[in-house]
C-alpha cells in the first residue's frame, strides 16, 4: 500500500467535508434568514446537492476503480439510469425504515423523505460512484474481509458511521428538553451529518495506522 494512495484518499475526504461546510455558509449569502435549524428542509436539499456534486466530480477526477476497457455511450447511459433508479429506491427504502421506527406516517412526510434523501446521499451515492449499480459488489464490500482497496475500506467506515450517527441522533427526540433541534428529523439529520464527517476523518487515519496489517485481494 502506497502512502500516496492514502494521501489521495485523505484529500478526497477533505473535499467532501468542505462540501458540507459550503452547504452551510454559501446559501446564507443568497437566501434570507437561512440556517440549519430555521430552514432545515432547504438545507437538506442544498446539502444533498453539494455532497452529490462533489462525489461525482471526485469520482470523475480520481477514478479509483478505473476500468481498462472503454465503455460505449449506450453502456454509460444505461449505467447512469440504473444509478438514478438505485438512488430513488434507496430514498424510498430509508423512508419506509424511518416510518417503521416511529417517524410520522402521514404528517411530516416531506421532512421524512428529505431526510431519507440526505442519508442516501451520505451512503448510497458514494457506493454508486465507487461500485456502480452492482449489488454483488455491494454485498462483497460490506461482508467480512470483502474489500479490495483502501477506497472500499473507507466506504465501509463512512457508511457505517453515517448510520450510527443517525441512530444516535434519534435519542434526544423523546426527551422533554423542548429544544428546537429536537423536532423531527433535525437531530437525526445532524447526527447523520456528524457521523458522515466523522467517518471521512477517521477512515484515512485508521487505514494509515493499520496500513502494514491491511492486505487486499484483487478480483
Amino acid at each position: 500500500m502506497k502512502d500516496t494512495d492514502i494521501k489521495r484518499l485523505l484529500y478526497t475526504h477533505l473535499l467532501c467535508i468542505f462540501s458540507i461546510i459550503l452547504s452551510i455558509f454559501i446559501p446564507s449569502f443568497f437566501l434570507e434568514n437561512f440556517s440549519i435549524l430555521e430552514t432545515h428542509l432547504t438545507w437538506l436539499c442544498i446539502c444533498s446537492v453539494f455532497v452529490t456534486a462533489v462525489n461525482l466530480v471526485l469520482y470523475l477526477v480520481v477514478k479509483p476503480n478505473a476500468s481498462s476497457k472503454r465503455s460505449s455511450l449506450s453502456y454509460k447511459v444505461v449505467r447512469f439510469l440504473k444509478c438514478c433508479i438505485y438512488f430513488l429506491m434507496s430514498c424510498f427504502f430509508f423512508h419506509v425504515i424511518f416510518v417503521l421506527y416511529g417517524a410520522p406516517l402521514i404528517e411530516l412526510v416531506l421532512e421524512t423523505f428529505l431526510f431519507a434523501v440526505t442519508l442516501s446521499t451520505f451512503t448510497t451515492v458514494p457506493c454508486l460512484c465507487l461500485l456502480g449499480p452492482n449489488i454483488k459488489a455491494w454485498l462483497r464490500v460490506f461482508s467480512r474481509n470483502g474489500v479490495t482497496s483502501i477506497w472500499e475500506n473507507s466506504l465501509q467506515i463512512t457508511t457505517i458511521s453515517s448510520f450510527i450517527g443517525t441512530w444516535l441522533g434519534a435519542f434526544p427526540i423523546p426527551l422533554d428538553w423542548e429544544r428546537p433541534w429536537q423536532v423531527w428529523p433535525i437531530s437525526c439529520t445532524l447526527g447523520a451529518t456528524f457521523g458522515y464527517v466523522a467517518g471521512l476523518v477517521i477512515s484515512p487515519l485508521w487505514i494509515y495506522w493499520n496500513r502494514k496489517q491491511l492486505t487486499y485481494k484483487n478480483n
